[in-house]
């Protein structure tokens, strides 16, 4: 199953080829049991962040309540934390920045947000020492990684609970980008990419045991 989102393709087109019969519900029950698990394990292999945090929010709808999701994504697209909040406050914005950095162990050289007054008075609050750029447009990069997650969404008919949403999505952001590369690349420089990706995964998955140091 390569990523969370292709565990559902794998049971609708591949798993009925090979002879395995299992429901959707079964499926999701691996994604929530051991996702997130994977998604650490991949944390722990990715490089440093970069100084540059881009943070955004995106509306979505659980249930039909309006509930915001909020995203931080370094300089080359690397997720570092998503959050979901009913609200997009003050309270909610301090909660987001306190979040990312006890998960990321470090701290920004600047952080680029939009207009929204609630950055700058978390910001001042939690990380004062850190440039601050608000600016419509500067975080492009953050809102286009919102992309996956809408696609995501559809394809799930929607969330059910907001708890239900931030598991999810929390293990969802730290592995479909490991097989989505973003940078152009050559076909060959593909495959080794991609070789080396699904090598990790494998590692973290327990498909094959890791190398042993001498």
């Amino acid at each position: 199953m390569h990523g969370l989102d292709g565990g559902f393709r794998e049971v609708d087109e591949l798993m009925p080829e090979r002879g395995v019969l299992v429901s959707h519900e079964t499926v999701r029950r691996w994604c929530a049991k051991f996702g997130q698990t994977y998604a650490n394990g991949l944390r722990r292999c990715r490089p440093r962040p970069g100084d540059k945090w881009l943070l955004d929010k995106v509306f979505i709808k659980i249930t039909g309540e309006p509930k915001y999701l909020w995203r931080a994504v370094d300089a080359d697209g690397t997720v570092l934390d998503i959050l979901v909040r009913g609200r997009r406050d003050k309270a909610a914005a301090r909660r987001f920045f306190r979040r990312l950095l006890k998960a990321t162990r470090t701290v920004p050289r600047v952080i680029v947000t939009d207009r929204l007054r609630s950055y700058g008075s978390a910001h001042r609050e939690v990380m004062p020492s850190v440039e601050h750029r608000s600016h419509e447009g500067l975080n492009n990069r953050a809102e286009n990684s919102h992309q996956p997650t809408r696609r995501r969404e559809h394809a799930m008919k929607g969330f059910r609970s907001v708890g239900g949403a931030q598991g999810f999505l929390a293990a969802f952001s730290g592995i479909s980008p490991r097989f989505r590369p973003r940078h152009l690349m050559t076909a060959a420089r593909y495959r080794t990419e991609m070789s080396a990706r699904f090598a990790i995964w494998d590692q973290i998955t327990g498909a094959i045991a890791p190398p042993t140091t001498a």
